[in-house]
């Protein structure tokens, strides 16, 4: 389960054994939402939120605020899915401490 993004309290992460579309999972406190990035000729066109069976969701202050550092880091997601998933590459975390 590597983690690739922390963000003051927001934990980000994929699972070892994902699959597309790429997303990512996002923890915070004991709730979890999932982020699905909706790409359309290489540019982000939408991310669509979804519940992660047998967790509670995030509330909806802490989705829009995953929402939008997903939005902002993106880019990022992407290179990171790439190197784990398909190039095999180990990731690392990265801590975020500025606000967005």
């Amino acid at each position: 389960m590597p983690k690739i993004f922390e963000y003051f309290g927001f934990i980000f992460y994929f699972f070892s054994n994902e699959h597309e579309p790429i997303h990512v999972h996002v923890l915070h406190g004991d709730k979890e939402s999932i982020f699905d990035l909706i790409m359309m000729d290489g540019e982000l066109v939408d991310i669509h939120v979804r519940e992660k069976k047998g967790a509670d969701p995030l509330p909806e202050k802490d989705k829009r605020t995953a929402e939008e550092f997903v939005r902002k880091y993106h880019k990022n997601i992407i290179q990171k899915w790439v190197k784990f998933f398909v190039l095999k590459q180990s990731i690392r975390s990265t801590r975020i401490n500025k606000k967005l």
